[in-house]
């Protein structure tokens, strides 16, 4: 279907005509016109006649052409569920091109209608990794799909697309909603109350099941009516304003019979459900349609069922245009679900594309729309003819003339210039093999100058950065400008941050054979060293030391890694390698990142990490930043002396002669007026293990009378082993352009 600019969708309530009209705005949906027209009186009110309801329908819709230019978008409109029919099957295995002739005839079969009353339209429901072939089945009898369109008729309103107003819903969720999952574990219930009926719509990413539910804004009215003694509008008015009435706990209590069948239905409804679809659990319940605006209905919902239940306040992918006014569309945003996914039908944007349009009266609109074209193609071919004849006439005359034939032998000189020039040019072409092998002599010493400086890219890619962990963005953009009072703001166990100290990589032939103890790594500068994207890593490039060779399928040829660092973040493990990550790429750790080189950048990487699972292959350390582990990385923060407590003058003499000050007798062995400790060289914050003191300086124990210590960041060293692939089969050492 081709592609459309901008579309109407409109939706006929029995309070209220809703319309929207919509145009795609790259990943989003823009509104750029909207209307909402509310009926001097409700339609399903008993004492209306059908002549009267027309009448209001079509005052409405006359109002709303003339507010409106309707005259160059399609035009979406809905019908209720409870006049339409929709039946999702599931076919045998048969050849694509067979699907229409079986489901014409299964529609015949689950249709409860004469196939020849109905107009009725089909649509594959493909679910990822399923042989079954679902279709869903949707009709509505040709009488009742008539009398809606007579209404817009009358207004001399054409309409494209028709489509039931559950199945709207479902589009828009299906869209919109970001809560959807692709294995269809999670389902999302829309819950559309309108004045007779209540569309239940249960919604998975690719299946949709529907129920119409006899009970209505209307069963809490007539209630009202009947315990107070009203008339219906004044019951209406008196349920619209039960929030602020002094009567409100009474009204409340006589609606509580029609809450409680409402609740009883909706259990009934998903307990059916869920016997079909086991491996479904509901997430939550999202209420539409003015019946359920009322207070406390979203409430005892959620009471009854156990589920969360929500009235939404804003749509995700809907965003109003400068010319719409945003407090209006969400002032009703609850009464706009059905047009928004009338609307994504119309742009062709929506999962689920069936039309009832009769067809008769699709083929007079398709006609009248390229009628026009048709008249236009004719004129521009007879346009055409005249001018070709015409144009006949004057070359023939051209070409008789004196002029002409001087022309001509001009062009024959000039043609024998150009074969000249060829047979030149094809005789330097001959000679082009002969340079290329000489170029290609001097440009292969460039050819692999570019891997190292990708790798270190790559390794880098893997830390923490806004990219990674979009939770701290505010972090690693606090960082980049230097804003260490707002990096503070956040404790410092709790950023997930990764400073690299030191990174060596070296070339190996045989990454089986090759050593991790392969010279001295080459270190960033302290200065440099200060967070991740700060400063470039200098590399050794002396060659990996080898041992015995493997086999040809478990060697290959590549990298030695070693990078050494520390991180603020206490639960280090969770920030290299957490378990139970799985596919969720917020949840992965440095080392996950580094398992999964392809998913993390979207493109095929140069690099593979080697036999993660064994130590000979991968190496990860971690400890305490301590001045006193001798195993910790170099380079780590800035050592600083740090005053605990002031002494008098004779114990500041003897603090000198030692940082850590302790006197052999009394309580004075326990005071530590200071300490020499590593600090953030960014931050200024304390990084290293020390003693924890009380306020007088003196040294905390534990029940076992051991000192207590205030432990702070975490040295790491990773030892690893990357495959280049593009080395894989091939002999010889390392390119000489490395």
């Amino acid at each position: 279907m081709a592609a459309v600019k901008s579309v109407w969708a409109i939706d006929i309530g029995n309070n209220s005509l809703k319309a929207l009209r919509l145009r795609q705005a790259g990943e989003n949906i823009e509104v750029i016109g909207l209307d909402y027209i509310e009926y001097p009186k409700i339609l399903s009110v008993e004492s209306i006649t059908d002549e009267e309801r027309n009448q209001i329908i079509r005052n409405s819709l006359g109002t709303f052409a003339k507010r409106n230019d309707l005259s160059k978008d399609p035009i979406a409109i809905s019908v209720p569920g409870q006049t339409s029919f929709a039946r999702f099957i599931k076919l045998p295995p048969v050849e694509l091109k067979r699907v229409p002739e079986i489901v014409k005839f299964e529609a015949v079969q689950q249709i409860p209608f004469d196939i020849n009353e109905v107009e009725w339209d089909w649509q594959l429901m493909p679910k990822k990794d399923s042989p079954d072939i679902e279709v869903g089945i949707f009709a509505i009898k040709n009488e009742i799909v008539g009398k809606y369109l007579e209404n817009f008729s009358a207004e001399n309103i054409r309409i494209s697309v028709v489509q039931m107003a559950p199945i709207a819903m479902y589009n828009y969720a299906a869209f919109d909603r970001k809560d959807l999952d692709d294995a269809d574990k999670n389902a999302i219930v829309l819950l559309d109350m309108g004045a007779d009926n209540t569309n239940l719509v249960v919604c998975t990413k690719t299946s949709v099941w529907q129920r119409c539910i006899p009970i209505g804004g209307n069963n809490f009215t007539k209630i009202i009516a009947e315990v107070f003694k009203l008339g219906f509008e004044k019951a209406e008015k008196l349920k619209r304003g039960a929030p602020v009435s002094k009567y409100a706990r009474q009204i409340f209590q006589a609606m509580k019979p029609v809450l409680t069948d409402v609740g009883t239905e909706v259990q009934r409804s998903l307990g059916y459900y869920s016997s079909s679809h086991k491996n479904t659990a509901f997430s939550k319940i999202l209420l539409f349609g003015g019946g359920l605006k009322l207070q406390g209905l979203n409430k005892y919902i959620q009471q009854t069922t156990q589920i969360p239940a929500v009235r939404p306040d804003a749509f995700e992918k809907l965003v109003p245009a400068q010319n719409i006014s945003s407090a209006k569309l969400h002032e009703n945003i609850c009464d706009f679900a059905i047009t928004y996914g009338l609307g994504l039908q119309a742009l062709n944007t929506a999962k689920i594309q069936s039309n009832l349009l009769p067809a008769k009266i699709a083929r007079n609109m398709m006609w009248s729309q390229k009628s026009k074209f048709f008249i236009v193609a004719a004129l521009i071919l007879l346009a055409a003819s005249i001018l070709a004849l015409l144009r006949t006439n004057i070359d023939l005359k051209a070409y008789t003339s004196t002029d002409a034939e001087n022309k001509r032998k001009d062009t024959a000189n000039i043609l024998q210039m150009a074969k000249d020039t060829t047979n030149s040019l094809n005789e330097q072409q001959t000679r082009a093999a002969e340079y290329q092998k000489i170029i290609e002599k001097y440009t292969d010493n460039f050819k692999y100058r570019d891997i190292i400086p990708l790798l270190n890219e790559t390794i880098f890619k893997t830390m923490p950065n806004a990219k990674n962990n979009t939770a701290q963005a505010e972090l690693y953009e606090a960082y980049a400008k230097g804003d260490f009072e707002k990096i503070k703001q956040i404790p410092r166990n709790q950023r997930k941050q990764v400073f690299i100290t030191s990174m060596s990589i070296d070339y190996a032939n045989s990454l089986a054979a090759a050593q991790f103890e392969i010279g001295r790594p080459q270190r960033f500068s302290r200065d440099r060293g200060a967070g991740i994207g700060r400063g470039e890593s200098e590399l050794s490039a002396s060659p990996a030391t080898t041992g015995a060779g493997s086999s040809e399928q478990q060697d290959s040829k590549g990298f030695i890694v070693i990078i050494e660092g520390y991180t603020p973040y206490e639960k280090i493990g969770e920030l290299m390698d957490p378990a139970g990550a799985g596919d969720d790429k917020q949840k992965w750790g440095v080392i996950t990142r580094m398992l999964n080189l392809n998913q993390l950048f979207d493109v095929n990487s140069p690099f593979e990490l080697f036999q993660k699972n064994k130590i000979e292959h991968f190496k990860f350390e971690t400890g305490l930043v301590d001045l006193q582990d001798q195993q910790m990385p170099q380079g780590i923060g800035v050592n600083q002396t740090k005053t605990r407590v002031t002494l008098d003058e004779s114990a500041a003499s003897d603090s000198r002669k030692s940082t850590r000050t302790y006197s052999t007798r009394g309580q004075d062995a326990d005071l530590v007026a200071s300490e020499v400790v590593l600090v953030d060289p960014l931050t200024k914050e304390e990084i290293s293990r020390t003693f924890d003191l009380d306020e007088k300086g003196r040294k905390k124990y534990d029940t076992f009378g051991q000192p207590l210590y205030i432990e702070r960041d975490r040295w790491f060293r990773i030892k690893a082993k990357f495959i280049w692939k593009d080395t894989r089969g091939q002999q010889g050492q390392a390119p000489t352009g490395m």
